[in-house]
């Protein structure tokens, strides 16, 4: 399957579509999921257009993990999490549902998580959050 520059993570990209922003550099963008699973569920997703882990040069895996560990810390601290949910869905068949490779990181523990993308969260309760995890940075 081709990428899709028209999917979500794209336009959020190209500044299109808007998002509560943590961390951005040149290569990754992370930001709030307006879906939570628990309060200050964030997403880093690679600037590269990757479909799916698989797709996703070598180079680019490496630094987007590290950013994945930078912001979960930043979430432990920020937060005063006790534990953090690392997941990545590679393929529909996995439960992926935006075709751009993404990590989420969830503070929370495997027996509070909601249901994935079942409702929408409360917008200002997320850019809160969103603004303790940034004070950590």
């Amino acid at each position: 399957m081709a990428y899709d520059d028209q999917n979500i993570f794209a336009r959020i990209l190209r500044g299109e579509l808007p998002a509560i922003k943590i961390y951005e550099d040149d290569q990754v963008l992370a930001f709030m999921d307006i879906m939570p699973q628990a309060d200050g569920h964030a997403l880093v997703i690679p600037k590269t257009p990757a479909i799916s882990l698989l797709d996703l040069p070598a180079d680019a895996a490496a630094y987007t993990i590290q950013i994945v560990q930078k912001i979960a810390k930043a979430i432990e601290t920020g937060l005063d999490a006790k534990g953090i949910v690392l997941m990545q869905l590679s393929g529909t068949a996995a439960g992926q549902t935006v075709p751009h490779v993404h990590f989420h990181l969830i503070p929370s523990s495997v027996h509070e998580l909601g249901r994935h993308a079942a409702q929408m969260g409360d917008q200002e309760k997320i850019k809160v959050l969103a603004e303790k995890i940034k004070a950590a940075l």
